[in-house]
């Protein structure tokens, strides 16, 4: 039985909602975690495999409320040993998301179950 390998992130709905941020920005932050979170765990058995199949990979972005949310499941993660990287830009020192390391499906969804996929918009 073949398992999906899923990179998951979670990213903040209010800075586009409440705060203002751009589209594109919010694009930034998901890539900057994705990015430090596959080169922090680049040796990783999944994110190998993740890597070693560019064609097929698996990405879900999730939305999550606002930052206490955000920093709530970071807290659960970590209790819970799931690696990932809280992105927090700077220099305005703002949690904007968090991208988890690549993880079966199955593995991980206990965790980001409750998360719709992302699909706020301006209006």
């Amino acid at each position: 039985m073949s398992t999906t390998v899923v990179q998951y992130i979670l990213l903040r709905s209010d800075l586009l909602k409440d705060l203002g941020w751009s589209v594109g920005s919010l694009v930034a932050q998901a890539c900057h975690a994705s990015s430090a979170v596959l080169h922090l765990f680049k040796d990783d058995e999944y994110t190998v495999k993740y890597l070693n199949d560019l064609d097929n990979m698996h990405k879900v972005v999730l939305e999550v409320p606002n930052e206490e949310t955000l920093r709530k499941i970071a807290e659960k993660l970590k209790e819970n040993s799931i690696d990932h990287k809280l992105w927090i830009e700077q220099p305005e020192n703002i949690p904007t998301c968090l991208a988890l390391k690549p993880y079966p499906k199955e593995e991980i969804k206990k965790y980001v179950g409750k998360f719709k996929l992302y699909k706020t918009t301006l209006n």
